[in-house]
């Protein structure tokens, strides 16, 4: 990059880095209220290398120029990897004090890195064992970085600042958000964390009328509507063996997946409005069919009413992205996992916290197909439009979309190829092909399910392939892309 450009980079990351100092501030009331005061110290440092690094980034270059679309890729790609960092002091300093071992493994700073990198990209895969016997403020900081990710730390450091010289549309859109709810950018972030924060309240105090102590609630609420997937049981949902729970957090789940707009669409006109947009109507029956195939498959293993409860959960928050579990998947059959990592691939809706390629990119290339077809058998100059919902795209609006969506839905593709080819090289060989798979889906698409290949112990190379395929899969793979081309050439 030019001298410019990395000006314009650096004063941005000077922003974006002062949000994880920003949580940690306001987790200290967490750290009081439960009387863990071991963990003040490791909540101040972060907050003061959090402050002391956007400080030392963003004053040299305040008056550098406005941002573009390619400098707010940089920024959303950097960013998340320093933030991540800074996030992961909290794990390592207090599990440090705490002894490290198998219950607090991120006294090994790559597993605190790997619990930060999966938290703020909302995927769930933990190197804790046992989350429950984690301290309060350490549960807490999971559920919190998962509860930010989801909506992501760029939209929180423009709901927080916003002013002369940042250029939020740059910013806000280089962190895959491409919904506008008003024409201002800052308006609608704002409007997104009010009815972000309305669903984790309801959904809260919706898992305590069912029997959730309030505590469990919170979290959940927090990783459910995010879909993050954290939990504060090491068998997840499965723990309470609740049906009411079961059910509350499958509509946690499917709300997280569907895109803000619809939401705000829907307060305004009412729930008609979830089935009149064509990304969600395909959302929900795909999540109909997909729970119908994997029910049909647990025949195998489970009676009928098990086989379609397990069914229904597990791939509903496979497809949202979410993670949650009431089963263990190691023992299910390979086309089992096959259709649960084939959920994860496709994932929600964009515009909504879960990950995946996307529903409206399946859509546009499923009638895409169907239109190549009819432009092939019409007369040369016969103007052939496609037809997306109740939206009618020119020619030349559908091959600029399809092309979009045909060469992410390609990289998306090429690089879970890539992690699935190291991981089958750095994990025990007991694990099969339908495991390898099932873990890299479920990294790349930020879903948090696993058949047990996530583990404290496991080799340094997977942990950090898990980790960028984390990180490729919440940025939709361009701005990483970017990175590393300018890397390069700089080299």
């Amino acid at each position: 990059m030019l001298a410019e450009d990395l000006r314009i980079v650096l004063r941005d990351l000077g922003l974006v880095v002062p949000t994880v100092g920003v949580m940690a501030v306001l987790s200290l009331p967490v750290v009081a209220y439960f009387g863990e005061g071991y963990a003040l110290g490791p909540f101040g440092l972060t907050a003061l290398v959090s402050f002391a690094l956007g400080l030392a980034l963003y004053l040299p270059f305040r008056k550098a120029g406005e941002a573009r679309l390619k400098h707010g890729l940089f920024v959303a790609a950097m960013g998340w990897l320093l933030v991540a960092s800074v996030g992961s002091l909290p794990f390592f300093f207090i599990s440090r004090q705490l002894g490290g071992g198998t219950l607090y493994p991120y006294a090994d700073f790559s597993s605190a890195f790997f619990e930060s990198v999966s938290g703020f990209t909302g995927t769930g895969l933990t190197m804790s064992l046992r989350p429950d016997l984690l301290p309060h403020s350490l549960q807490w900081w999971r559920s919190f970085i998962e509860w930010v990710g989801g909506m992501g730390v760029i939209v929180l450091m423009l709901t927080l600042i916003a002013g002369p010289g940042i250029s939020a549309v740059s910013l806000y859109f280089a962190e895959a958000r491409g919904e506008k709810i008003h024409p201002s950018v800052v308006s609608t972030v704002r409007t997104m964390w009010w009815i972000f924060a309305l669903y984790t309240f309801a959904s809260a105090v919706a898992l305590w009328g069912a029997g959730m102590p309030p505590w469990e609630a919170i979290n959940h609420a927090m990783t459910g509507i995010s879909t993050g997937g954290f939990s504060v049981w090491p068998d997840s949902i499965g723990h309470y063996g609740s049906l009411a729970i079961e059910l509350i957090l499958l509509v946690v789940m499917v709300t997280g997946a569907v895109s803000f707009a619809v939401h705000y669409q829907a307060m305004q006109r009412g729930l008609r409005a979830f089935w009149h947009d064509t990304q969600t109507r395909w959302l929900l029956l795909l999540l109909v069919v997909g729970v119908g195939l994997l029910g049909l498959e647990n025949l195998l293993l489970f009676s009928l009413g098990d086989a379609f409860r397990t069914a229904s959960f597990q791939y509903v928050s496979a497809m949202t992205c979410t993670g949650f579990g009431t089963a263990d998947l190691s023992g299910w059959t390979d086309g089992g996992k096959l259709l649960l990592a084939l959920g994860m691939v496709l994932g929600g809706a964009a515009g909504s916290t879960a990950g995946g390629i996307k529903v409206i990119r399946l859509v546009l290339l499923a009638k895409g197909v169907s239109w190549r077809f009819r432009k092939i058998v019409s007369p040369a100059n016969a103007l052939v439009p496609l037809r997306l919902g109740n939206t009618v795209l020119s020619e030349q609006e559908a091959s600029r979309r399809l092309e979009e969506a045909a060469v992410l839905a390609f990289l998306w593709l090429l690089f879970l190829g890539v992690g699935i080819a190291v991981l089958l090289h750095t994990v025990p060989d007991t694990f099969k092909l339908a495991d390898v798979i099932f873990e890299v889906a479920s990294a790349q698409g930020n879903v948090g399910l696993s058949c047990g290949i996530t583990h404290p112990q496991m080799p340094l190379l997977a942990k950090l392939t898990l980790c960028f395929s984390m990180w490729v899969g919440r940025l939709e793979i361009i701005p990483v892309l970017m990175l590393l081309r300018a890397l390069f050439r700089r080299g």
